[in-house]
């Protein structure tokens, strides 16, 4: 048995160390499907939504478009084979990723391991965010306790207290259901891990402690490195838009057993952050906008992925069959394209994204496609 680490040291190892799963092998596409390998349609929606940040910002002579969390750069070589000429000769692609740049990658995208600084046109987050390592905390008798998991098996165990900052956060981003008593304040329970949890206390101690204290099996996923991921990257942002695309949920519908998951060759598996398998957690959108705001200083608009693709020109319904007589390969082209959207705007599966844009410098009616 390993040493049991935070789940948040634990996901940072299992996915961006050294053998981590998104900075080796073939990377995220070869084993589940994003918005990005689903369809070109994806592509071309984002496309729409990045003619209108340049129409916002005067059509400057370089437009940036920086895609955090990139993968291979997939999203930005469509991007570059869609845009008009015009466009195309102004755009300054970015893709922000810690694996080594691909093998032929156009020249004409940057490959860097960080965000940019000064950025004028569009920051892009697909996916990124529910990526970025989170702890995982229960509460019990005496409080929130953080969740230690054993990198190689997934086992977990029951930890300390969070830091004040994390506990501030669950305690306004997710608060516990009616049924449970309140959480109490930090410093008791501080005050109580000092008296009580000596040398003697053994882990199968804490663990029935705190399972008599679980309702349900309840548990919060902390998003406090989310909310300041966010924020850095919305303050690299000298004028433009901050687009992050993400599964996630709000704070008055918080899934209480949390949704920490695994994913390896298209199926879901267990969460174990060996390094095999992608390790993920839905997004505190509203946290995280929240986050954002604070540094944009601007409104921002949070929707689901079905209402933004439907704003910028995708529409899931059959084309007319009076269209098979005119045109059988037009037909057959519109068919292609609306399963193609269907998918994406299907609120069971990738239409449930949520949309979070987070303009900097401009105005949002300005920036959204209606």
């Amino acid at each position: 048995m390993t040493t049991p680490l935070r789940w948040r040291d634990a996901m940072e190892q299992a996915l961006y160390g050294p053998e981590g799963f998104f900075v080796s092998g073939a990377g995220p596409a070869a084993h589940f499907r994003t918005s990005v390998h689903a369809s070109p349609v994806f592509a071309a929606c984002v496309l729409r939504q990045l003619e209108a940040v340049d129409v916002a910002l005067g059509h400057p002579d370089r437009l940036d478009v920086v895609d955090v969390g990139a993968g291979r750069g997939e999203l930005l070589q469509v991007l570059l084979v869609q845009a008009a000429p015009d466009l195309a000769a102004r755009l300054h692609p970015v893709a922000v990723e810690r694996a080594a740049r691909p093998s032929g990658l156009p020249p004409e995208i940057d490959w860097r391991a960080d965000i940019p600084d000064g950025i004028t046109g569009l920051l892009l987050a697909t996916e990124w965010l529910d990526n970025v390592p989170v702890d995982v905390a229960v509460p019990t008798p005496a409080g929130w306790r953080l969740l230690l998991v054993d990198p190689a098996t997934g086992q977990e165990t029951v930890g300390p207290a969070p830091s004040l900052t994390d506990a501030t956060w669950l305690t306004h981003w997710w608060p516990l259901p009616p049924a449970l008593p309140p959480t109490p304040a930090l410093a008791p329970v501080i005050k109580e891990f000092a008296s009580a949890e000596g040398p003697d206390r053994d882990t199968n101690s804490l663990i029935t402690e705190a399972e008599d204290g679980f309702v349900g099996g309840v548990r919060g996923e902390i998003g406090s490195e989310r909310d300041s991921a966010w924020a850095e990257a919305v303050g690299r942002i000298r004028r433009g838009l901050a687009l992050a695309v993400d599964y996630g949920h709000l704070r008055d519908s918080r899934p209480l057993g949390g949704t920490l998951a695994g994913y390896r060759d298209g199926r879901q598996v267990p969460p174990v952050p060996d390094g095999s398998c992608d390790v993920t957690a839905h997004v505190a959108m509203d946290s995280v906008a929240s986050a954002g705001e604070r540094v944009a200083r601007c409104a921002y608009s949070l929707v689901s992925q079905r209402e933004a693709l439907r704003a910028l020109g995708a529409e899931g319904g059959r084309p007319p069959l009076s269209l098979a007589s005119r045109d059988a390969a037009g037909y057959l082209r519109a068919l292609a394209a609306a399963s193609a959207a269907a998918e994406l705007t299907d609120p069971a599966g990738l239409g449930g994204h949520l949309w979070l844009r987070q303009p900097v410098g401009v105005a949002l009616d300005a920036v959204v496609a209606r």
